[in-house]
């Protein structure tokens, strides 16, 4: 059977007959949306790397965190920025941190909205390294033992889930069992499982002002020419307790999506980094593409690489869109 009894045009020939046939769907049900906090009150402030993002204060979160959950969104995920750093990034897992406060008002006010928090510590530390270092070199199992003490804070403060980006070796091993040690058993773990070391987070490490002092992160986030490592890295997070595993960068790593989803079973998460959302924004004010369009395009070809939950600082234009 052959041209012209076959002629896949037929299902492309109008708006509703593309729809009836579509493949891949993608919906507000599939968003995460970042948000950025920060100490002080009152504040709203444009991050200039980041075209229409905002560094919010604890209080004027919920207001945000309200309108992100009206829009039909089910989560957000939270970055914080301390008044002060060390060589520990101890403010990272204080009681009273910037993090643990915006939890509590975000859950009083809006309790359905899923709060997931970025466990880390490079916005934390005074070097910007993303652990404890020792001999110039970033310590793997001390770093695991504080960034426990992390998620055991988000939790203590009502996170919904925490996400460990540090990629050290065993970190979920440490946190799940910090988590079940002190009852927190239905806490779930979304790992930065394959975190590759990326020119595109350029936007987001000037947001949050973790940009490392010394070297750079190749010897803890993955060479970006290894994929059959990146599995390795997501079945090891799955042994280890995780619950939700990640690839980052997108739209770079659709491979590796790809690729997970033809492995593993559990849900698979991508993150649409900064670099990849200022980079169609810096076109499309230039008058080169159409925004929408093109934001459309890009979140439905990380769908269709098999990833269940997309982190995008576009979530709320398509949630705008498809609501």
């Amino acid at each position: 059977m052959a041209f012209p009894k076959i002629r896949l045009r037929r299902l492309r020939s109008n708006a509703s007959m593309r729809r009836l046939v579509r493949e891949t769907t993608l919906n507000v049900d599939n968003l995460v949306y970042p948000l950025f906090v920060r100490e002080g009150e009152n504040l709203k402030e444009p991050i200039k790397s980041m075209t229409g993002c905002f560094h919010f204060s604890p209080d004027t979160i919920v207001a945000e965190a309200a309108e992100v959950a009206a829009l039909g969104i089910p989560a957000v995920l939270l970055f914080g920025l301390p008044d002060k750093k060390d060589e520990i990034g101890s403010q990272a897992w204080a009681e009273d941190g910037v993090v643990q406060r915006s939890i509590k008002e975000i859950k009083k006010a809006v309790p359905d909205l899923l709060v997931i928090t970025d466990v880390c510590l490079c916005a934390y530390t005074s070097h910007g390294h993303c652990g404890v270092i020792k001999d110039n070199k970033v310590d793997n199992d001390a770093t695991c033992e504080l960034l426990a003490k992390i998620a055991l804070s988000h939790a203590q403060a009502g996170a919904d889930i925490v996400a460990p980006s540090d990629m050290m070796d065993g970190r979920v091993k440490y946190i799940r069992e910090a988590l079940e040690q002190n009852g927190f058993h239905n806490v779930a773990i979304m790992s930065y499982a394959a975190k590759f070391a990326s020119a595109f987070y350029g936007p987001f490490r000037d947001a949050v002002d973790s940009a490392p002092a010394f070297g750079d992160r190749k010897t803890y986030q993955m060479d970006l020419a290894n994929a059959r490592q990146a599995l390795a890295e997501i079945a090891l997070d799955i042994e280890e307790g995780a619950d939700i595993v990640m690839v980052k960068p997108a739209l770079a790593y659709l491979d590796i999506i790809y690729r997970a989803r033809q492995r593993f079973d559990c849900p698979i998460a991508a993150y649409n980094v900064s670099g990849e959302y200022m980079m169609l924004n810096s076109a499309a004010e230039a008058g080169l593409l159409d925004k929408q369009a093109a934001t459309m395009e890009m979140l439905y070809s990380i769908k269709r690489a098999g990833a269940d939950i997309i982190i995008t600082y576009f979530a709320k234009d398509v949630a705008r869109k498809t609501t």
